[in-house]
């Protein structure tokens, strides 16, 4: 039998990562076929993914009779539910994070979106999170907002393996990576070891370019559509490759610290116009990670092209954004505004979460 394509990105050095979790998938066999057919090292998730879980099936409503009673409010029954999952999930993946020591094989859980402006509170759930789930191989996703960058120092500090979710924009990704080696040096300054720690930034991408790009036509640029977004992820590679070398890194590494790697979420194309796989094809590239939805896997099983890419057209990738510059469109702006709508977007699901458990209790 023929090796899946995507079981081959990782001879290019990426790890896929499945952008999905319910309980179907885990007791059906399909998760660990993903594991075992087309080489999917570890699964994320977030309160939209868990909200179609739970709303779809029936598969969590004994879980959600079981434990109402004892639950304090609906979203400590929901994380009660979720971490079942993760556990589950992480069981399924503990092989992979062996074999690749504690690169790879790990499940994320986020914190309530609700705290997605407030650090303290962040880091608290971030580490009541972690000692819950009680599994090396979870990472706990804490949003990369402006109050999110202490919470998630304040975590790699205690040794928390963190998913860095939500980032749009160049420079909070940088703010983000001087998070992680600032929390790293907390954590070795507090005479522990380091190298147990694993931590990835996770940059969306389509939705850059659903909201940059019908901009793009009244300003001469359309011939930039569905670039914009991959041209950001090449210039944060760049930006990543800088920040984990040099003098400070280095101390770091001798010390078994790993690199945050890069991740690419929202890599499903969302306009219809685009090839299913677009954004895979495009930023396949050493030492970073792409989660990607069941449906975009399978297409690329199907026809996806294989190729070491996103090293590739960096003086491409400069222009691109020096074009957008020069037409007047501040893609600062634009990132931010596409972080406050992100929180909202899981905010609303999240809601729709707590309110379903609420009418599944009464039943």
């Amino acid at each position: 039998m023929a090796t899946s394509k995507v079981k081959q990105i990782h001879d290019y050095g990426q790890s896929i990562w499945l952008d999905f979790i319910d309980r179907d998938i885990i007791k059906s066999g399909k998760l660990k076929a993903l594991i075992d057919d087309d080489g999917v090292r570890g699964v994320t998730s977030n309160p939209a993914i868990f909200e179609k879980a739970i709303t779809s099936s029936s598969d969590y409503d004994a879980q959600i009779k079981e434990n109402a009673k004892s639950a304090s409010s609906n979203e400590e029954l929901f994380f009660t539910i979720a971490i079942t999952d993760i556990q589950n999930a992480t069981a399924l993946f503990k092989g992979v994070y062996d074999e690749s020591k504690g690169v790879d094989g790990f499940v994320s859980l986020e914190v309530s979106p609700f705290l997605a402006l407030k650090t303290e509170e962040t880091a608290a759930q971030a580490e009541k999170l972690w000692k819950q789930v009680g599994r090396d191989n979870v990472m706990i996703k804490i949003p990369g907002t402006q109050p999110g960058l202490a919470a998630i120092r304040q975590s790699i500090a205690k040794g928390i393996n963190i998913n860095v979710t939500l980032l749009f924009g160049l420079p909070r990704y940088e703010e983000v990576t001087e998070a992680y080696i600032s929390g790293l040096e907390d954590h070795l300054a507090a005479g522990h070891k380091i190298g147990h720690i694993t931590s990835v930034a996770s940059f969306f991408l389509s939705r850059i370019d659903v909201l940059i790009d019908p901009m793009l036509d009244a300003k001469g640029l359309g011939d930039l559509k569905g670039e914009v977004a991959i041209a950001s992820a090449k210039k944060a590679y760049e930006i990543y490759k800088r920040v984990f070398s040099g003098p400070r890194w280095e101390k770091l590494a001798t010390q078994g610290a790993k690199p945050q790697r890069l991740l690419w979420a929202s890599t499903s194309s969302k306009n219809p116009a685009f090839k299913d796989t677009k954004y895979v094809e495009a930023l396949i590239g050493a030492d970073t990670v792409d989660t990607v939805p069941l449906e975009t896997i399978e297409a690329f099983r199907d026809h996806g092209i294989l190729g070491d890419t996103l090293g590739t057209d960096l003086n491409k990738a400069t222009e691109t954004l020096e074009r957008l510059k020069s037409a007047g469109i501040d893609i600062d702006q634009i990132t931010q505004q596409l972080e406050d709508e992100g929180i909202e977007k899981f905010n609303k699901p999240f809601e729709k979460l707590l309110q379903a458990i609420e009418d599944q209790k009464n039943k």
